[in-house]
């Protein structure tokens, strides 16, 4: 009977962070999960076309672990390929525990203009593993993403996850897989501190507006601060850390009725 009580607790959780931010979507290094707009950094499953702006390859993995609890982690890889033509990214994600479980699996291409704006597409496969038929099943999806430098300090970024509102059927219930619409502002009032804002529409949720600072204190060092809300405010804090060609960002989300969310995520820079 436990892991029947635990697939019903994971399923609840699900539904109810569905209004917040998809558990489906890897969350993202940029603090309150404003990355749309991030022009600095590539975060798999959120913008595809940001990786237009690469330069160098990388490769991040990631660890989320939501309020304390294991079943409710998401565990996320990337890489990102740069060539002169396009730039490739590939990356893998998994959230949840071994009764029940979703992947995503995405092939990014996108490539910068001038690198005055940038587009990206990806294209995903969705799937999750059902308890009751013990079998996978599975979905394709695309992801859509545009970013425009209207000039060195203001830039704007839009993203799409599953438009076309594509879901999984099976014998017994129908699998939605969240559709969501994301639109975000990037200003930089100076090189070391930018401020970013973002809206997101899951097309039957809550919109969710956020925004969030960042800080550059050291050549190596930053903080970061925001707050994102839907049904609750959630205030988040953050840092990172670079040495060399390794960065370490750790952000915070403190759920008024949940508790406690940490995102972890180490990226590794190749040289050119």
């Amino acid at each position: 009977m436990k892991p029947f009580f635990s697939t019903v607790i994971i399923l609840f959780f699900c539904q109810f962070l569905q209004a917040q931010i998809s558990t489906v979507i890897p969350s993202s290094n940029a603090i309150a999960q404003t990355s749309v707009a991030d022009s600095r950094n590539w975060a798999a499953f959120n913008n595809p076309a940001i990786l237009g702006y690469a330069e160098k390859p990388e490769i991040g993995i990631e660890y989320e672990n939501r309020f304390f609890l294991s079943e409710l982690s998401t565990k996320s890889v990337q890489l990102a390929l740069p060539s002169n033509l396009l730039n490739t990214g590939i990356s893998f994600s998994h959230f949840g525990y071994s009764f029940y479980h979703e992947m995503l699996l995405g092939i990014d291409f996108a490539r910068s203009f001038s690198n005055k704006f940038a587009m990206g597409v990806q294209f995903d496969y969705y799937t999750a593993y059902f308890a009751a038929s013990n079998s996978y099943r599975g979905a394709f999806l695309p992801q859509i993403g545009l970013s425009v430098k209207f000039s060195s300090k203001f830039n704007l970024g839009f993203h799409s996850f599953n438009p076309f509102q594509s879901n999984i059927k099976t014998e017994f219930v129908t699998k939605r897989i969240p559709s969501v619409f994301s639109l975000g502002t990037e200003y930089f009032f100076s090189p070391e501190l930018a401020w970013r804002t973002q809206i997101d529409k899951e097309v039957s949720s809550n919109y969710r507006f956020a925004t969030g600072f960042e800080y550059q204190m050291l050549q190596s060092v930053n903080v970061k601060l925001g707050a994102y809300c839907s049904d609750y405010l959630v205030p988040c804090l953050g840092f990172g850390f670079k040495t060399g060609s390794f960065q370490f960002n750790l952000n915070c989300e403190m759920h008024p009725l949940l508790g406690l969310n940490t995102i972890a995520t180490i990226k590794y820079r190749f040289k050119k």
